[in-house]
């Protein structure tokens, strides 16, 4: 069980940046994306936010409470990296 809770905590850009790959507006500007950059800047909506929730959900075995559903959660490839390691360590409530 440890190793599971150590191996999902392992939240890293290069697997966000492979989950933003699958979102139509976001998979030809993710190379070019630096971990602070306002991803709904760049061209993420509404739309692409709740598909990119729900690929993290799966990919970590999470779910993101409400008090997480926010715009700030989803801005920025460093936001989305620290609230998802906080998820899998149950740190988040």
């Amino acid at each position: 069980m440890q190793i599971l809770a150590e191996d999902n905590a392992m939240v890293s850009d290069e697997v966000v940046r492979d989950i933003l790959r699958q979102n139509e507006a976001m998979s030809n500007l993710v190379d070019t994306l630096g971990e602070d950059d306002d991803l709904f800047e760049k061209g993420l909506d509404s739309f692409g936010s709740v598909q990119l929730m729900l690929a993290l959900e799966e990919r970590f075995n999470v779910e993101f409470p409400d008090s997480l559903l926010n715009r700030r959660s989803f801005s920025t490839i460093r936001i989305i990296r620290e609230t998802v390691t906080s998820l899998t360590l149950g740190e988040a409530a």
